[in-house]
């Protein structure tokens, strides 16, 4: 169970690593697409590297009825 949580904690750190290697903490807009992608460049963290560019790029949000 060590081992598991302990590759898991690297994994978010290599994916957090990511964020910051591209700006997304500095200048990513302040909207559910801005944090959906840092949030899958976390979770995707080590495929960053491999290539693989996560993006969330539609997210529409309900608005609220009047």
């Amino acid at each position: 169970m060590r081992i598991g949580s302990l590759i898991v904690l690297i994994w978010l750190l290599i994916g957090v690593a990511a964020c910051v290697q591209r700006d997304y903490f500095d200048s990513g807009p302040v909207n559910c697409a801005g944090f959906g992608t840092i949030a899958v460049t976390v979770i995707a963290g080590p495929l960053n590297y491999m290539g693989v560019n996560p993006k969330v790029s539609d997210c529409n949000v309900p608005q609220p009825s009047p």
